[in-house]
């Protein structure tokens, strides 16, 4: 945590069809109507790993109801692990939520709703000219905003993406009981664009903070591998409390076994529905001969180079660690485990006080 991070924080819905505490009816896309939990979850960005996670009922989605996590979340991390900026969707874009940020002097991201005044900003800043070209799709244009009921301006960045030459634009209504579908029909030279607006107390540079939020998609791939991977969506539970102790008990094995993943293959993320395959298929067999023990281990799993490797890397860093664990407290142990796991994050020289493995 003393290298620089990104905590990623958002809300994830769990629809629940039995009578159990909590279960309300709330911000429910997929499954309207349905009683559910939200999970309120502070996850440390790229790396997959879930720092807290809070059950709450089905109405409280909003961002007012994970401030209380997050701030004991970052009170509980010593200074020098605090994270580089908070980052989070439109939810988060509100005046209560970032005035209680800048007052603990903490960094943010969010993505702003489009209000009347944000819709006017759009309007005022399309015909400017000098936008930064961000990729050969979107532009990129700084300004600030201040929303009533707001003390003071903030920095935004307006986000735009011209779409397609010539698009079908359909617009769906519902009249009499029943959707109908009209398409609107434009004037051959129509430039039609896609438009976002981001609020920030950062100083980077336009190109950098949008690299940043569009990064923040791989916040939406966690909830997906928990949920359907790991349990997070399939546990019952009658006591909201009961339901809090297993959301953090899954994170915490999933949390165990990306760092076990990550240490035998650095490159990149392994998904459970394909890690466990090509790491837990294998069989050991111990044998003893001459006072000597060896383990064979055989895997009829067809990537079975990637599985050696795998292997003979957690082997060398572990035989290495046996060696020294004498010399260093449990604490110590961990730290070095963390490290060599997370090295791909941490570049060239991670920052360690403790000697590097071979």
């Amino acid at each position: 945590l003393s290298t620089p991070w990104i905590l990623d924080v958002d809300v994830t819905v769990k629809p629940l069809y039995g009578r159990q505490e909590g279960a309300k009816v709330g911000y429910n896309p997929h499954k309207p109507g349905r009683p559910s939990h939200t999970y309120h979850s502070y996850i440390m960005a790229n790396t997959r790993l879930v720092l807290e996670v809070d059950v709450q009922p089905g109405d409280q989605s909003h961002a007012a109801h994970s401030m209380p996590g997050l701030i004991g979340l970052l009170q509980r991390l010593p200074a020098d692990c605090q994270p580089a900026f908070i980052r989070g969707d439109c939810e988060w874009g509100n005046d209560p939520v970032m005035s209680e940020l800048e007052a603990m002097e903490r960094r943010y991201l969010f993505k702003m709703k489009r209000s009347k005044r944000v819709k006017e900003l759009i309007t005022q800043v399309h015909g400017q000219g000098e936008w930064t070209r961000f990729d050969a799709e979107w532009e990129l244009k700084e300004s600030t905003l201040q929303l009533y009921g707001w003390e003071r301006a903030r920095r935004v960045v307006v986000v735009r993406r011209r779409l397609p030459k010539d698009p079908v634009i359909g617009v769906e209504i519902e009249h009499g009981g029943q959707r109908e579908l009209a398409l609107v029909e434009g004037p051959e030279d129509m430039r039609v664009f896609e438009y976002s607006v981001l609020v920030t107390n950062l100083d980077d540079e336009l190109v950098t903070l949008m690299r940043h939020y569009r990064d923040r998609a791989d916040c939406e791939n966690n909830f997906d591998e928990a949920k359907n991977q790991w349990g997070w969506g399939g546990f019952v539970t009658r006591e909201l409390q009961t339901s809090q102790i297993m959301a953090r008990l899954v994170a915490l094995i999933y949390n165990w076994w990306n760092l076990f993943v990550r240490l035998a293959i650095p490159e990149k993320h392994h998904e459970a529905i394909t890690s466990r395959p090509l790491l837990l298929s294998s069989v050991g067999r111990l044998t003893e001969s001459a006072r000597q023990r060896r383990m064979v281990i055989t895997s009829t799993h067809g990537e079975r180079t990637i599985i050696q490797r795998a292997y003979e890397r957690v082997h060398a860093f572990f035989s290495w660690l046996k060696a020294t664990a004498p010399q260093l407290t449990p604490s110590e142990c961990w730290r070095l485990i963390v490290t060599k796991s997370m090295e791909i994050f941490m570049g060239n020289d991670p920052p360690n006080r403790l000697p590097q493995p071979l």
